[in-house]
């Protein structure tokens, strides 16, 4: 897998953080890892799905063969079988017929263990995720799966008995709470470091509502003010302005 970008937008100084949800995630993977297995991580946009699951898979890494598959718009099987193909790096033209191909794919995936995150899963509908569960399916085949999507993920999952009934682990993604978020965003970037708490609060409040993303935004125009006003440090005038921008 490449190098993850960790945050949502450019943002010098960010850390992350190790969240109850981001521990919860690192000992999922790990298991689902070991156990070759199918694993969906499902929850709002923005609440830290894909910034956890790309940090618990990077610590896997080297030893871990970990291919990243992301999907923009609803794949049928056909286009499915080109994507496994351009992330196995396989040799050659893609074979033409459904049945040659999938002796390929079966051949390549019993080479070695391997792991496969499959992200923006939300896109997949009962027959790419299907697929995928036809090739997990087979023995010589020697893989994990992570599905990391929205909602919708974990909606056709359930919706397909002979698919749900393969996922070995199920974690939702959820906002992060108030006492979260207070814990967290000092943690997050050095301008919320010496913040006053009811300032954070009045931020979540009024802004970021728990979304990792939003907090992510709300930092970027929140440090861009604090350079423009050279103030030494964050106040509810400066997060107004910073909020006028997310409206």
């Amino acid at each position: 897998m490449t190098a993850a970008t960790y945050q949502y937008v450019d943002l010098p100084d960010a850390s992350v953080v190790t969240t109850r949800a981001l521990l919860t995630a690192r000992e999922n993977i790990a298991d689902t890892v070991a156990a070759r297995a199918m694993m969906c991580i499902h929850g709002g946009a923005g609440f830290g799905k894909t910034l956890a699951v790309n940090t618990c898979l990077r610590a896997l890494e080297p030893g871990e063969d970990v291919r990243k598959i992301t999907f923009r718009a609803r794949p049928t099987a056909r286009a499915v079988r080109y994507e496994l193909f351009t992330a196995l790096d396989l040799a050659g033209e893609p074979p033409r017929h459904p049945s040659e191909f999938d002796r390929l794919l079966k051949t390549a995936l019993a080479e070695r263990p391997r792991t496969f995150l499959v992200d923006e899963a939300q896109w997949l509908n009962g027959e790419a995720f299907e697929y995928f569960r036809y090739l997990w399916d087979e023995p010589a085949t020697q893989l994990a799966i992570i599905f990391v999507g929205g909602e919708g993920c974990h909606t056709v999952l359930r919706r397909e008995p002979m698919l749900s009934s393969r996922i070995f682990i199920w974690q939702h993604f959820t906002r992060l709470t108030p006492s979260e978020v207070l814990d967290v965003i000092p943690l997050f970037h050095p301008i919320w470091a010496d913040a006053d708490p009811e300032d954070i609060t009045f931020a979540d409040s009024h802004a970021a509502h728990g979304n990792f993303r939003a907090w992510a935004q709300l930092t970027a125009h929140t440090r861009t003010a604090l350079t423009r006003t050279s103030r030494p440090r964050v106040d509810q005038e400066l997060l107004r302005w910073a909020f006028s921008r997310l409206a």
